[in-house]
């Protein structure tokens, strides 16, 4: 679910290969991948094909009982606070931000993510929160615009880390709060993997690089995501330099396929040694 637009220069502590400056841009792959809902596979998976409020409300359930730290990453009460959500997948934690009485905004590269958030502010009646396609490596918004900052598996995906980074704390106001996942660089799927995918690239030249993003994010085709940056611990606190209060917890340790309501009892605390995701929080 990202929001970028051009592969730019990558700084080596944060990526590891050139960006690819020919052909379409990262921009316009994503904004093709990402029009089917990041969360499709899950909504297929316990048997979620509409978009009602009871559709919406047992994949929200599913959602968060998978991810049920999420949620606990934002006050209960979020009243008049302007919060910006960058990346939007089926809207779970935007409807959540919206429902603690934000003044909320989100914004996505594809028109998927946008059309299903507005779809449920409508159902939830805050059809005066905002959603829509823009670039986080461009945002439309002025600067100090907002109090919080929101962006979860998005910014790994958009070819410029760093420039997302930069346009994330612009239109934050001082003192504003930033959360941030981003895929951990040393997650013990990536190292597990590697070796495997390694021997494949051998035996069958696939691409490595590709198949490991597949492993990831995929869509119903069997796609993989155009673009996926794993980052270290160390490389994502260097992002927040400047900042105070960087606090960075490993996330959710997944090995692709595990029973789905299963994964928490089998996962407890196991996470947060290696984990898939690095969730960063920061003051402003």
């Amino acid at each position: 679910m990202p929001v970028g637009r051009r592969a730019g220069p990558r700084d080596p502590g944060v990526g590891g290969r050139p960006a690819v400056t020919s052909g379409p841009t990262v921009d316009d792959e994503n904004a093709a991948f990402w029009n089917e809902l990041c969360g499709t596979s899950l909504a297929r998976q316990v048997g979620v094909t509409g978009r009602s409020a009871d559709d919406l409300r047992r994949f929200d359930d599913a959602y968060l009982h998978f991810y049920p730290y999420l949620d606990r990453y934002l006050p209960e009460d979020l009243t008049g606070e302007r919060v910006l959500e960058v990346g939007l997948g089926y809207g779970t934690l935007g409807q959540v931000i919206a429902e603690r009485g934000a003044q909320y905004t989100g914004v996505d590269v594809a028109a998927g993510p946008v059309a299903m958030m507005r779809h449920r502010m409508v159902l939830i009646g805050r059809s005066d929160c905002e959603a829509r396609q823009a670039s986080v490596l461009e945002l439309p918004f002025d600067d100090a615009m907002f109090d919080r900052v929101v962006t979860v598996g998005c910014l790994h995906h958009t070819g410029d880390l760093r420039r997302a980074m930069t346009e994330v704390s612009r239109v934050l106001r001082p003192g504003g709060h930033a959360l941030v996942m981003v895929y951990n660089k040393w997650s013990a799927r990536r190292l597990l993997a590697g070796p495997a995918l390694l021997l494949r690239r051998v035996i069958h030249r696939s691409g490595r690089a590709e198949a490991m993003r597949g492993l990831y994010d995929k869509d119903q085709s069997g796609a993989a995501a155009p673009h996926t940056e794993f980052v270290s611990r160390r490389a994502l606190r260097a992002l927040f330099d400047g900042w105070r209060d960087v606090r960075i917890d490993r996330r959710n340790l997944s090995f692709g396929r595990i029973a789905f309501l299963r994964r928490p009892a089998l996962t407890v605390g196991l996470d947060r040694i290696a984990g898939l995701d690095l969730y960063a929080q920061a003051v402003r």
